[in-house]
């Protein structure tokens, strides 16, 4: 998949997912989070699933041309205009034209695009993903677009994860 264009946010548009034969709609794709929850683990034990949350410095989901493991905006959206939208955004180098390389943060940040906000309901929307699974599968998307752009021994894969383990 392919879009993002804010630091302490992850695009939704940026996530490997599986096309729905129904609707055209992308499913299980690979998203954001938001609030804890214990699931039996069936040994008696309970264990909290991690809260997602965006690591400052980071900015992976701002790498806008992924390749070809990531959805293509003509598989994300319906609308013509997100289309553009999203297109418009991509920079000479695959990055946001508004991701600031430097700083690492997104210089819209307060305007960026819907699709750049990592939200349950933006999330249901373009994904399918539903609020339940909101948390799994943004961390799973947020992991997996890091160790595309990053690698999987990186610093930022790494303050990813640790910033989940401190939200337990």
């Amino acid at each position: 998949m392919s879009p993002a264009i804010s630091l302490p946010c992850f695009n939704s548009v940026i996530f490997a997912a599986r096309r729905s034969p129904q609707k055209g709609k992308l499913k299980n794709a690979k998203v954001p989070g938001a609030t804890p929850k214990l699931s039996n683990t069936g040994f008696g034990t309970s264990k909290k699933e991690p809260l997602w949350r965006c690591v400052e410095g980071c900015g992976a989901c701002c790498k806008l041309a992924k390749g070809p493991a990531f959805a293509t905006p003509e598989e994300i959206f319906t609308n013509p205009s997100d289309i553009e939208l999203y297109k418009s955004l991509i920079g000479p180098d695959g990055w946001c034209i508004h991701y600031e390389k430097s700083t690492r943060k997104c210089s819209i940040y307060p305007d960026r695009p819907y699709f750049c906000r990592v939200e349950p309901d933006i999330f249901e929307s373009l994904y399918g993903i539903t609020k339940k699974k909101f948390n799994k599968e943004a961390c799973g998307s947020c992991r997996d677009t890091i160790k595309e752009i990053y690698g999987s021994h990186s610093k930022e894969l790494d303050n990813f994860n640790r910033s989940l383990r401190s939200s337990d």
